[in-house]
């Protein structure tokens, strides 16, 4: 029987992982996606679409289907999927891998604040001028919905949904960005602070950039700890390798 990897998906660095497994004859690959997103981008291999039921429920689907291994490629704020793959994989004795790209890092010219939550960087805002960029993604704006005498201008790939900020512009987009295109926002829409989570990688780090340029401070929601004796490979070879495989 073919080995079966089971890709927790969603981001740049699952589809990578995707193409790189199905490039191995007679493995079979599955990528679970949460549905959150309603265009996702073709992936290679098999895809399901929805939750599990939680840590139990992804255990029983993970006997029930025969996966060989797990890998947790989720985005790095995802923490109910992780602790669950962790429980699931933990339950069924189904080796597992977290791929996580790494954090940024903040350069001596960056105006970095650092704030553990959404809540955090909502109730630090005050300290800086009026025009919010929000770029923390659209399932978390209520946490910013108190702030009445704040202009936010919020940047997600699907349109937000209630609660959020009453004074908010919306702009759909998908990255990547070029710094010439964030420095130009950041000019248009007279942004006095940027807010963001601390994603990593490249897709969406020119807003970093264009807000160093510009001298604008900027709020850094950090990461979650990783759920207890669990860590992670920053990249799609070392997660091959985890797996037992080579890039091909």
């Amino acid at each position: 029987m073919s080995p079966h990897v089971l890709i927790l998906g969603g981001t740049t660095e699952a589809r990578e992982l995707a193409a790189a497994l199905t490039a191995h004859p007679g493995v079979r690959v599955t990528t679970s996606l949460a549905g959150r997103v309603t265009r996702p981008g073709a992936l290679a291999g098999e895809v399901r679409v929805g939750g599990f039921g939680g840590a139990e429920g992804l255990a029983d689907w993970l006997r029930e289907q025969h996966v060989d291994a797990l890998v947790d490629a989720t985005h790095p704020f995802a923490e109910a999927i992780t602790a669950n793959a962790a429980q699931a994989a933990s339950a069924t004795g189904v080796p597992a891998v977290v791929l996580r790209r790494p954090g940024w890092r903040p350069g001596p010219e960056d105006r970095w604040h650092l704030v553990p939550s959404l809540a955090a960087a909502a109730d630090l805002l005050p300290r800086f001028g009026p025009r919010v960029f929000l770029t923390t993604g659209r399932m978390g704006l209520s946490a910013f919905a108190h702030l009445t005498d704040r202009h936010f201008v919020v940047r997600s790939v699907e349109a937000p949904e209630p609660p959020m900020p009453p004074h908010t512009e919306v702009l759909l987009a998908r990255g990547p960005f070029t710094v010439d295109d964030e420095t130009a926002l950041l000019r248009e829409y007279l942004v006095d602070v940027l807010v963001t989570k601390d994603s990593g990688g490249a897709a969406t780090a020119a807003k970093l950039t264009a807000a160093r340029g510009l001298g604008l401070p900027v709020v850094v929601v950090q990461r979650p700890p990783l759920p207890k004796g669990v860590t992670a490979v920053p990249d799609v070879p070392q997660a091959l390798a985890r797996l037992g495989l080579s890039p091909t």
